[in-house]
């Protein structure tokens, strides 16, 4: 990775963050943005080279804001995966206690992932939603004191919080797929993922179909597939579809283009390298 400005969801201490400092040496550059959404706008206006989002989560799914600013207001490019396991923690300030505690902050997707844990262990305190999970831990350390975050242990050591209790996720194989966007087609390596929005031209039946035999006559593995509304009218949906090979395959260049030609749009979002789950 060259010494590029590379954006990341905000502020530090997210989870982002601690994926991404995996992935890049200490003396990459990085700055964090408040959301996802400007995250990857900032890419796309060249306010930075590349862009590190969250897109998937193995307990809650997709992340919904990733694949919708993709598709509709950006022509920002998936450039790499990377799989990374989540633990979260309840943190709070030092002076606060599990039986003192009122509210607890997080980002919706960490408060999903950890929702039976709550329920069990704190069913009359508040839930309340912040942009990221570090800006929760920041809330929790500069405003609300007797609320606790659930974040990362670097938010907590950035933020001057302790710990209260770890892995509070309510499954403990938890991993999150990220990736890295730019403005290039990344190079074939052979063991590559191509991601696609198909948007049909009229809702009928056998539409899904159609889509599906085009790979399936041609021996392409889908590795997801999800269906998004259009935000035009309520019962509109594209398709995201994420698939094996890459856009230089012939194989794969010959099934788009005959999408293209029965369906209303296809956008390339993307072909990468793809990595082993655990990898």
């Amino acid at each position: 990775m060259t010494k590029s400005l590379i954006g990341f969801l905000g502020p530090s201490g997210t989870f982002t963050e601690e994926a991404l400092r995996k992935i890049v040496g200490k003396d990459q550059k990085t700055t964090p943005l408040p959301s996802i959404s400007e995250v990857i706008n900032a890419v796309q206006n060249g306010d930075v080279d590349k862009g590190f989002v969250a897109i998937e989560n193995s307990i809650e799914g997709s992340v919904n804001t990733t694949l919708d600013v993709l598709t509709f207001e950006t022509d920002v490019l998936i450039e790499q995966e990377f799989v990374d396991s989540i633990s979260h923690n309840l943190i709070s300030r030092f002076d606060l206690t599990i039986d003192k505690l009122e509210a607890v902050i997080s980002h919706p997707q960490a408060t999903a992932q950890c929702r039976g844990y709550l329920l069990k262990n704190f069913p009359g305190v508040q839930i309340e939603a912040a942009n990221s999970t570090a800006e929760a831990a920041k809330i929790v350390s500069e405003e609300r004191g007797s609320a606790a975050a659930i974040s990362t242990k670097l938010a907590a050591e950035i933020y001057g919080l302790k710990v209260l209790d770890e892995d509070v996720q309510d499954f403990k194989d938890n991993q999150t797929r990220f990736v890295m966007l730019g403005d290039k087609i990344s190079k074939k390596t052979g063991r590559d993922k191509t991601s696609i929005v198909c948007f049909i031209k009229t809702d009928r039946p056998g539409s899904l179909l159609e889509i599906l035999q085009a790979f399936a006559e041609n021996d392409v593995n889908l590795t997801k597939i999800q269906s998004r509304p259009t935000r035009k009218a309520l019962g509109e949906y594209y398709f995201f579809i994420d698939l094996e090979g890459h856009i230089e395959d012939e194989k794969i260049t010959n099934i788009i283009a005959l999408l293209r030609s029965k369906l209303r749009e296809v956008k390339l979002l993307g072909s990468y390298p793809k990595v082993k789950i655990n990898d």
